[in-house]
């Protein structure tokens, strides 16, 4: 599994005094030669041809990642299309289990059901998954990552690792560097989701919409709220507080996954009661890029302000403060397509509630919420020297 890349200098003066070795390179010693090996890795993307898989490739080619050899699966409507990386055509192979031989990493973004049919075949055949959809966030056996707030979580890993939902990932990104300095207790987040959120189609009915709006043209809706619901709304000059299906309670299942995400990535239990969290999730007529505004309170006691926050901020990883009123700078989505960073601004104090604050984030739902955090996650498991398969894994997902 995975090739080497080889390099020789001589250790006659260091021999018997090694000690230690960095994680990810590989040593043999030959005589008064070390032998010093780069791992590199054979890499499936499933479902290349969609949104998140063109970008996964792209993040890919830009990753620290050494790749041996890229394999591009996708389902049999996409078979044969052509696609590059790093300069070269890549054929697209309609995904079968045994797609999986001789992998060592899959980097998935195929839907649910893609994700449960092949995700254990991968495991099988010995490849550690990056999973991007929603179906295996909450099964007890896979940690749940954004590598900022639990990069620990990876060492727990059986084989399969989901990537959050874009709208968590961004807010647990700004929230990781402010719970490590004040304590966090309760957050109530509302989103403003871009319609690229829905997949490449819905971006795409955005757009003809927008057209047929603008040229006096009744508006076709097929795709929005819900693809499968029994009613669909333009998105174009519109706002729609339905992301996902309705849950009994009143919420939708999208709400229902920051909840839960936000406690299982942050707390390390989807069912946690040491934070409080609720929200609403809103698609907004806007193609690239989700907005949320997040009211959050710390601990008492624990001299939290805004300035403070905004220091805590401006040093946290993955993390860009843009926040001067003064000159009206503030994230937008506009500018953060493209770019892999979580953007915050808008910091400031609740004026009539103790210890709470507000804040708006912003990022590229499409990189930092999918494709760029599911190969940052393949990035960690390499540098941790976590790239295998514990060897009772395939059972807890049969």
């Amino acid at each position: 599994m995975g090739n080497y890349d080889w390099y020789a200098g001589s250790i006659a003066p260091y021999c018997g005094r090694l000690k230690y070795l960095s994680i990810g390179l590989h040593f043999k010693i030959l005589g008064e030669k070390i032998i010093m090996t780069e791992r590199t890795y054979n890499i499936a993307i499933l479902g290349a041809t969609g949104a998140v898989g063109t970008r996964l490739i792209e993040q890919l080619e830009q990753s620290t990642l050494q790749v041996n050899h890229l394999k591009l699966l996708a389902s049999a409507r996409s078979a044969g299309k052509k696609l590059q990386f790093k300069g070269q055509d890549l054929t697209v192979e309609e995904a079968t289990a045994d797609s999986f031989n001789g992998v060592d990493i899959v980097l998935a973004s195929g839907g649910g059901a893609v994700s449960h049919q092949f995700a254990p075949e991968a495991v099988k055949r010995g490849a550690v998954v990056v999973d991007n959809s929603s179906y295996w966030r909450m099964n007890d056996n896979v940690p749940l990552v954004v590598p900022e707030v639990n990069e620990d979580a990876l060492k727990e890993h059986n084989g399969i690792i989901a990537n959050p939902n874009c709208s968590t990932t961004q807010m647990v990104v700004a929230l990781e560097p402010i719970r490590r300095a004040y304590g966090l207790t309760r957050v109530i987040v509302s989103t403003y989701q871009a319609a690229s959120g829905a997949g490449q189609s819905a971006w795409e009915e955005l757009v003809a919409q927008t057209e047929a709006h603008n040229a006096g043209e009744e508006m076709i809706a097929n795709i929005l709220p819900v693809k499968g619901a029994d009613k669909h709304y333009p998105l174009a000059y519109n706002l729609l507080p339905q992301i996902d299906v309705f849950e009994d309670d009143g919420y939708t299942h999208e709400e229902w996954k920051m909840i839960h995400e936000t406690k299982k990535i942050m707390f390390g239990d989807k069912n946690s009661k040491s934070v409080k969290v609720t929200g609403t999730a809103v698609r907004v007529p806007v193609p690239v890029g989700h907005g949320e505004t997040v009211y959050f309170e710390t601990e008492p006691n624990t001299g939290a302000t805004a300035a403070g926050i905004q220091e805590a901020l401006s040093h946290a990883e993955g993390v860009v403060l843009e926040d001067n009123p003064k000159e009206q700078l503030y994230p937008q989505p506009i500018n953060a397509e493209g770019k892999r960073e979580t953007f915050v601004g808008r910091v400031r104090p609740d004026l009539e509630n103790d210890d709470s604050f507000h804040m708006w984030v912003v990022s590229d739902n499409l990189l930092k919420g999918a494709a760029w955090n599911t190969v940052q996650i393949a990035e960690r498991l390499a540098s941790l020297d976590l790239v295998h398969v514990p060897a009772d894994a395939v059972n807890k997902f049969e």
